[in-house]
């Protein structure tokens, strides 16, 4: 395949947002939307995977207060690859990363970061890509 059809090839595309919940406190919101025949690699894979998992990498920011850790939403797929004897947790169609977050105070601020992700499909897996984010919280 060449690189320009490789660059071509966007089967996730990403959306953020942030909703209130309280006073000064926001759930985050990133969602993968996963074009039919591909799958997304979860964050957390088996001990045998050779699977790359999906990497969240989060700005620090002074004003936020990170509560518990990035949940995943979505059908957990678990795929066991017959020719290479190894099993990886994937996810297809859609799958939401959420993040609970305060805010230290009353201040407009965002939350930003970065996701590297790889995704494949029945006869290809694509390079690893990786997408920056900004999500305002005010």
């Amino acid at each position: 395949m060449s690189s320009l059809s490789i660059a071509q090839l966007q089967p996730v595309v990403w959306s953020y947002g942030a909703k209130k919940t309280a006073d000064r406190t926001y759930e985050v919101e990133i969602k993968a939307s996963i074009k039919e025949g591909w799958h997304l690699f979860s964050q957390t894979q088996p001990a045998d995977a050779i699977a790359l998992p999906t990497v969240f990498v989060i700005n620090p920011n002074p004003l936020l207060i990170r509560k518990g850790t990035l949940r995943e939403i979505g059908k957990l797929e678990k795929y066991k690859d017959k020719t290479l004897g190894v099993t990886a947790y994937q996810y297809a169609g859609q799958v939401r990363f959420v993040q609970t977050v305060s805010l230290k105070a009353k201040v407009k601020t965002v939350f930003a970061g970065s996701v590297e992700f790889q995704t494949c499909d029945d006869e290809k897996c694509l390079p690893p890509q990786k997408v920056n984010f900004s999500i305002p919280l005010q």
